[in-house]
């Protein structure tokens, strides 16, 4: 990639500093768009040393894509970011806990058993709370761990996965079937995700092949510079799609930024790699990709379904995820099931990053997270709804946790889980 050829068609016009995700809550020229672009060319043309200092720097940014958005030029600052994350991982290596998580990430056996000892040992380390409480489930830290601060709440553990809770093939008699790529989030702890797509499924008689073979999308990798971990578990689900694919008229996803990371980021990432056939093949098995209210919303009766059910009296608002609304377009199909059966109210900005960030910036930069997360509890809170939804469990999980932070009675349930509620 040519940082110098993308710095010099930066004009500096500064259209994106005020959308910047960090730079709102760290305003500081070298933690803006135009800053990580003017940083990244000194760094290629070798005036900058890539130290911790510039490793900090470049680590701060969010993804968010906001910059690319609202930038006249359209300059893929992510993907500058991107590639300089690789060059940070072959650098400095990938700390202890970041390999450990990427290991089980790839090894969904050992995932299994990983759940399942964390389901019967949670409440050793953190306290589970559920919704009959009146606030967001999931399992608060009851003390600090090397990758866990105390009173942050996270999700807590089931005593099966969602796959293997399940047959391969449902049968609901349908004359479509579609894949279903649940996600490990939805997999492994927001489970109520992925059975209301199997509700909503049976009730549409469409059939779900669930994909078990099915690989983590690495999404995670990407964003924190691990490519050979990407490289390896995008070539096995893009071989498995393509398969697939042959008896499926879709595959959807209950996750923007598997979808995202499945649709997009697949052909941007071997491209970035100088792999075009690759690239080609990523291309053409993402015309079959949606995200789960978008295809429910454009191939199916869902909404006439759902103009026939009770309507619930209380409020809910929508925060659109970053790789729902900016990468793939999908904003309206979500709204539109909840206004069928809701009373939905717009938040002051649903378009703001909610600060989840990968990885990195979960475990590194907890604080700086956490600060665009209250931000947006904040919005939320304004709204005057009873529920908060978005279609990512990444967001999910920062929401949530944001929510619990500043005592929101707020709660988070997937649009899907809504939907799902409504039928």
């Amino acid at each position: 990639m040519n940082f110098s050829q993308i710095s010099d068609a930066c004009v500096k016009c500064g259209k994106c500093i005020p959308v910047c995700t960090i730079h709102d809550i760290n305003p500081d020229e070298s933690t803006s768009p135009r800053g990580f672009l003017d940083l990244l060319s000194a760094y290629k043309d070798g005036n900058l040393e890539l130290d911790k200092e510039a490793k900090k720097v470049f680590e701060s940014c969010f993804l968010c894509t906001n910059c690319v958005e609202v930038c006249p030029s359209k300059l893929r600052v992510d993907s500058a970011i991107e590639e300089v994350r690789y060059d940070i991982a072959k650098k400095f290596g990938l700390a202890w806990y970041k390999k450990l998580i990427f290991f089980f990430l790839r090894k969904r056996k050992f995932l299994d058993l990983l759940a399942k000892l964390g389901y019967v040992f949670q409440s050793c380390a953190f306290k589970i709370q559920d919704l009959n409480t009146g606030k967001n489930s999931g399992m608060k830290a009851r003390f600090s761990m090397p990758f866990i601060k105390k009173g942050r709440l996270l999700t807590s553990f089931h005593k099966k996965s969602f796959l293997n809770s399940n047959p391969h093939f449902i049968d609901n008699n349908g004359e479509k079937t579609i894949g279903f790529f649940v996600g490990c989030l939805a997999n492994y702890f927001y489970i109520d995700t992925a059975n209301s797509v199997l509700k909503i499924a049976k009730e549409l008689k469409i059939n779900v092949d669930l994909m078990n073979e099915q690989k983590c999308c690495a999404a995670p990798q990407f964003f924190t510079g691990d490519f050979k971990s990407v490289e390896v578990l995008a070539k096995k689900n893009i071989e498995y799609f393509e398969k697939k694919l042959e008896k499926l008229d879709a595959i959807i996803v209950p996750e923007a930024t598997c979808s995202a990371m499945l649709k997009i980021d697949y052909e941007h990432f071997f491209i970035m790699r100088n792999k075009p056939e690759w690239a080609k093949r990523a291309k053409n098995i993402a015309c079959k990709i949606y995200m789960a209210s978008e295809y429910f919303y454009k191939f199916t009766s869902l909404e006439e379904i759902l103009k026939t059910k009770n309507k619930f009296n209380y409020s809910v608002t929508y925060h659109d995820p970053c790789h729902a609304r900016k990468m793939q377009g999908v904003f309206k199909e979500p709204r539109e099931f909840l206004k069928t059966n809701y009373h939905f109210v717009e938040m002051s900005n649903s378009n703001a990053c909610c600060g989840f960030g990968g990885i990195s910036m979960q475990i590194d930069y907890y604080q700086k997270a956490l600060s665009v997360g209250m931000k947006k509890a904040k919005m939320i809170d304004e709204s005057n709804a009873c529920v908060v939804s978005a279609e990512c469990s990444a967001c999910r999980m920062q929401i949530a946790n944001a929510l619990e932070q500043s005592s929101s009675k707020v709660v988070f349930q997937s649009p899907l889980e809504l939907i799902a509620k409504a039928l």
